[in-house]
């Protein structure tokens, strides 16, 4: 039994991981704004900066990959921290690399090439972490806070990085973020190095191999892991994306970088209010409601997005759209981690994860097309306002995988 000390020490552990996965995440942390606002000076359209971003999130979508390595081949009998280690050393490096390297276009594919080294170490730290929380508070009937806290530490970070990312771009320093990712990865190592606690394994057998590969493979033919699948990748895939969103406001609305940074501090902030209010009620709101209300509320934070054209507006649509948007998050997180089998956590919970950031990433890459070629034939305000309806139309369709769900929990 724990006491309580070594509760709240597990969840400023999983919080600080995440907080230092939040700002770091180059496709949504510190960087995201700074690296759009680079392409497009250097001549990037919408659909561009999305195909950009998705080759530079490309680690995030062979997540199960970092889930069989840490589920089933420890480095000197350690399963978690050793990954742990690994993937901060390369969030260290890579950082360190892409500060030595010229910004300008003629050195865009050299940037991200060294760029996908801390993205592979911060996709995999994500992995080792959750499949490190599922272990951990599956048994104690925690990995519902847990999420809600390690999320709340995520957008806490996003306060910041939507301001600092906003000043970042404002005055080209992109160097100094890719600095900043380089600490960020020291703070990473030194938790894994001092505060992970991991009893060694023997190193698994071939026997014990096989049996736990089949753990996994009848995980992945149950029905309710293909539903929260399929309803996880439907929900993520709304081709109204942050790319879109961004060229529409730096464009066409004259937004300054610095206030579009802080747009996104404000939906940090909604963000972080969600986290509170789930984590305290989420446990007495019935399992067909929370799928419901997930559904809705993932359709409202597309369809706010109508009313943007003011600033005023700007600051009450991101406050709205991050509490929006972080409700739905963490009930498809507290889905994920309620159907993953302990034995595969981290492989089973990566590839749902996965198949959330395929989702966005490739429902991107549509949005900036349609974005591009609607703006021709209509005028960039009503392309703008075409994609808002068909992004939340998208989301719609989950309604359908909702009755196939159980009813309660506890089905």
């Amino acid at each position: 039994m724990m006491t309580q000390y070594q509760t709240r020490k597990l969840f400023i552990i999983f919080a600080a991981l995440y907080f230092v996965q939040g700002t770091g995440e180059l496709t949504a942390g510190l960087l995201a704004q700074p690296l759009r606002s680079m392409l497009r000076n250097w001549g990037y359209d919408s659909a561009g900066i999305a195909t950009f971003m998705f080759l530079l999130g490309f680690p995030w979508y062979i997540k199960p990959v970092f889930g069989l390595l840490t589920d089933f081949i420890p480095i000197k009998g350690l399963r978690r921290k050793s990954y742990l280690i690994l993937s901060s050393s390369l969030m260290i490096v890579g950082f360190l690399c892409a500060t030595l390297l010229p910004l300008t276009p003629a050195a865009a594919t050299a940037i991200l090439l060294v760029l996908l080294l801390p993205s592979f170490g911060i996709a995999f730290k994500d992995v080792a972490t959750d499949a490190t929380m599922i272990e951990t508070g599956q048994p104690l009937g925690i990995t519902g806070r847990l999420q809600s806290a390690q999320w709340g530490a995520m957008y806490g970070a996003g306060l910041i990085c939507g301001v600092a990312g906003g000043w970042i771009s404002q005055h080209g320093q992109q160097r100094l973020g890719f600095l900043a990712g380089a600490i960020l990865g020291l703070v990473a190592l030194y938790i894994a190095i001092f505060h992970i606690k991991e009893k060694p394994r023997p190193e698994l057998q071939r026997g014990q191999l096989k049996r736990a590969i089949k753990v996994l493979g009848e995980a992945v033919r149950t029905r309710i892991v293909l539903l929260v699948a399929a309803f996880i990748f439907l929900l993520s895939f709304n081709p109204f994306s942050a790319d879109v969103l961004y060229m529409h406001m730096s464009e066409q609305l004259g937004f300054s970088e610095q206030f579009i940074g802080y747009t996104y501090t404000i939906s940090s902030l909604g963000s972080i209010l969600a986290c509170i209010l789930y984590g305290l009620f989420a446990k007495k709101v019935p399992l067909r409601i929370l799928l419901h209300g997930s559904v809705v509320f993932m359709v409202l934070s597309s369809l706010v997005y109508i009313g943007l054209g003011t600033k005023t507006s700007a600051v009450i649509i991101s406050l709205a759209y991050g509490f929006f948007y972080m409700v739905t998050g963490l009930a498809q997180l507290e889905l994920a981690g309620r159907y993953c089998p302990p034995a595969a956590a981290g492989t089973v919970f990566a590839l749902l994860m996965s198949l959330w950031n395929l989702g966005i990433a490739l429902s991107s890459i549509l949005g900036g097309r349609f974005y591009e070629a609607w703006k021709l034939s209509y005028g960039p305000d009503t392309a703008y306002s075409l994609l808002v309806v068909v992004g939340a139309g998208f989301t719609a369709v989950c309604w359908f995988l909702v009755l196939f769900f159980p009813k309660t929990r506890e089905e």
